[in-house]
């Protein structure tokens, strides 16, 4: 049985001219499924919007995206209690070259698969990261955007894919951390939060804006600040957060270690009262 739907229908294969497969000329949002609801729904199509505008794509209504992942989930085997779906917009199928014509309309694929959450102890222990040697290319254009070029993600893995670490971090040419390669990053220095920018490369989760607007609310500020790699050994707390594990405090990075501390707990114990229940372990 298939995972991916289209058009209310089971799809095995895209057409070969989709120019998704083509030039990765679309986006996705990959979205967590909790008790049987799409969990930060308003901030994926906000993204997905603001990545339609950039790259020149028609965005497909939002009822549109909601009967077809309502879809996906009914006629898909994974629980909807639990699970991990995933909406592809690409620039729909054109003749070969660069440049799109204006017939083009935008392809619209629908996945839902099963997922469970990590292990407790990854959220009471924390988890350990390398620093990839990959970097991030700087691009106004497309920095932020969750677009279907992720080669330098897939290359940034395979650093640590055979090692056991559970992410990698990733810098720009500079040398400023910029996020993990499925993540956004978070330090804490001196009890104050801060995470990098994010206007000339990586990817803007939607958790890292949950996290930030949710802690605004609680008169806690997050500063968004350049961090250098150099500056690792200078931090007291590390956390990650992604739209499906949420917040996961690190406790090192190679040589680097850092403790578990109490800005990270509570941070996590906030966004667990915010909708985000894996935090609260």
């Amino acid at each position: 049985m298939t995972d991916w739907f289209a058009n209310g229908k089971a799809v095995e294969h895209v057409p070969i001219s989709d120019r998704g497969f083509q030039y990765g000329d679309g986006l996705f949002e990959t979205i967590a499924i909790r008790n049987k609801e799409p969990r930060l729904w308003q901030f994926h199509m906000e993204r997905l919007a603001a990545g339609c505008e950039s790259l020149g794509i028609s965005m497909p209504a939002e009822t549109e995206l909601a009967t077809g992942l309502a879809h996906a989930l009914q006629h898909s085997n994974a629980s909807k209690d639990y699970c991990t779906a995933k909406i592809i917009v690409s620039a729909g199928t054109g003749l070969r070259g660069y440049g799109r014509t204006d017939a083009e309309s935008p392809s619209i694929l629908f996945g839902a698969f099963p997922s469970s959450p990590p292990p407790a102890e990854t959220y009471r222990d924390g988890i350990k990261v390398v620093l990839c040697r990959t970097r991030l290319a700087v691009n106004s254009a497309t920095a932020g955007l969750k677009t279907l070029n992720r080669l330098e993600q897939v290359l940034a893995q395979s650093e640590f894919s055979a090692t056991g670490e559970f992410e990698g971090l990733t810098m720009d040419a500079d040398g400023n951390i910029i996020c993990g390669t499925m993540s956004n990053v978070f330090f804490v220095t001196d009890n104050e939060i801060s995470t990098p920018p994010l206007d000339r490369c990586g990817v803007a989760g939607v958790m890292r804006r949950h996290i930030i607007t949710t802690l605004l609310e609680q008169d806690l500020g997050v500063e968004i600040r350049s961090i250098q790699a150099t500056e690792l050994n200078n931090v007291d707390e590390v956390f990650l957060s992604n739209s499906q594990f949420g917040v996961v405090p690190v406790s090192g990075c190679m040589d680097t270690q850092w403790r578990v501390g109490a800005v990270t707990r509570r941070t996590m114990t906030i966004m667990a009262d915010n909708g985000v229940a894996e935090c609260q372990q």
